[in-house]
């Protein structure tokens, strides 16, 4: 009976050393006899017992890495306390294995140098502006040393850059000096349009108003014209009238009533007129001397 629950122990160490199940995305290093002898896949492995042995474990999986904050200083001579986190994966067992006695620490440290050198190359100003490329080359110093790791380096972020305080209080000042400005220039260019709009409303309503009083000069000149032309085509229309009643049969003798009535008329308001002193011919002949004339002037328009 112990004979048999040896031989059952032993049968057990034998089977886990020779059956070995490996885990998607991981790869473990086999040592046989103390030498590299291959990298075990997902799935089932056998092993030759007592003689191999897996020496290392990996993750393939895509892996985040915290970056320590560090004190860094720009080109102009300021510090910044910046700290980041950098995604790497192993791409190679073996040189993960034996590349780097731990190729997780030289990685964080060969991040924190290559950005101090990084950030050592731009101003204070820039850091803030440019961290797109202050991730990329990080990146690409990292990336170059890693690869003898067995190791690639996805992406790095930066995470915080903090200045010292009284750097923060200088560009909050230039912040605040900086809005005041917009705000001043903002109001300017307010007052600079609304004069523009009341100056050009001005004009507009001046021009309309010399519109105004334009059409209102050139109405009345054409009411003027049109009510001077009126009352020429009424009295060309009345003196043809007289002028075709004249040339009637009876007309000269209507004509010598109407101005013998004219001429008693004005003798009647002159001698009506105390301030006026009036003169009687001697001879009243001459009133129809008087008349004649008229008449002679009467004739001498008619037409021939």
């Amino acid at each position: 009976m112990e004979i048999a629950i040896v031989l059952l122990v032993i049968a057990i160490i034998f089977i886990s050393r020779t059956l070995k199940v490996v885990p998607q995305q991981h790869a473990w290093v086999i040592e046989r006899l103390g030498k590299y002898h291959g990298t075990l896949t997902p799935g089932l492995n056998f092993l030759v017992p007592f003689v191999d042995r897996v020496a290392y474990k990996h993750v393939l999986k895509e892996i985040p890495l915290d970056i320590p904050s560090q004190v860094c200083i720009t080109r102009d001579n300021t510090q910044l306390q910046v700290d980041g986190i950098l995604y790497f994966q192993v791409t190679d067992a073996m040189r993960a294995s034996y590349g780097s006695s731990n190729y997780i620490m030289a990685i964080s440290q060969l991040a924190q140098t290559s950005l101090r050198s990084v950030i050592g190359k731009l101003e204070l100003d820039k850091t803030f502006e440019e961290r797109d490329i202050i991730n990329a080359q990080v990146v690409a110093a990292i990336d170059e040393a890693a690869l003898n790791w067995g190791v690639k380096v996805l992406r790095y972020e930066i995470k915080d850059l903090t200045p010292p305080k009284e750097i923060l209080h200088a560009m909050q000042a230039q912040i605040t000096a900086e809005r005041e400005k917009r705000a001043l220039i903002a109001a300017s260019e307010g007052r600079r349009q609304e004069q523009i709009n009341i100056a050009t409303g001005e004009r507009e309503a001046f021009i309309a108003r010399s519109e105004g009083e334009k059409q209102a000069v050139i109405n009345k000149a054409q009411g003027e014209a049109a009510s001077i032309t009126a009352v020429a085509t009424a009295t060309a229309d009345a003196i043809e009238r007289v002028a075709s009643a004249i040339r009637q049969p009876g007309g000269e003798l209507a004509v010598q009533l109407k101005v013998a009535e004219k001429a008693v008329e004005a003798y009647s308001r002159v001698a009506a007129d105390a301030k006026t002193t009036l003169i009687v011919p001697s001879n009243m002949t001459e009133v129809s001397a008087l008349i004649g004339s008229a008449m002679k002037m009467v004739n001498a328009t008619k037409p021939q």
